[in-house]
C-alpha cells in the first residue's frame, strides 16, 4: 500500500496513473449505481443534451469555469 509520504514524492503524472488504477479497481469491484431520475430531472437532461447536439449552448473548459468562479 502506498503511504502518504510515498504519494507526495510521486510526479503529477505518476499520481494520475495511481488514481486511474485505484478507480479501475473500484469500478471492477462495484457495479455502477443507477439512481433513478425524477421525470423533471430526465426532462432537464434531455433538454440540455438537445441544446448541446444542436450547437445552441456554450461549452466551457474546467479552467474557464474555475477562473470565472474565482472572479466572483
Amino acid at each position: 500500500m502506498a503511504l502518504p509520504h510515498q504519494i507526495s514524492s510521486l510526479s503529477t503524472a505518476e499520481k494520475i496513473l495511481l488514481v486511474e488504477q485505484i478507480w479501475e479497481e473500484i469500478e471492477e469491484a462495484n457495479p455502477p449505481i443507477n439512481l433513478p431520475f425524477t421525470q423533471e430531472q430526465q426532462q432537464e437532461i434531455e433538454r440540455r443534451l438537445s441544446l448541446y447536439k444542436s450547437g445552441k449552448t456554450n461549452l466551457y473548459s474546467w479552467e474557464e469555469v474555475k477562473k470565472e468562479w474565482k472572479n466572483r
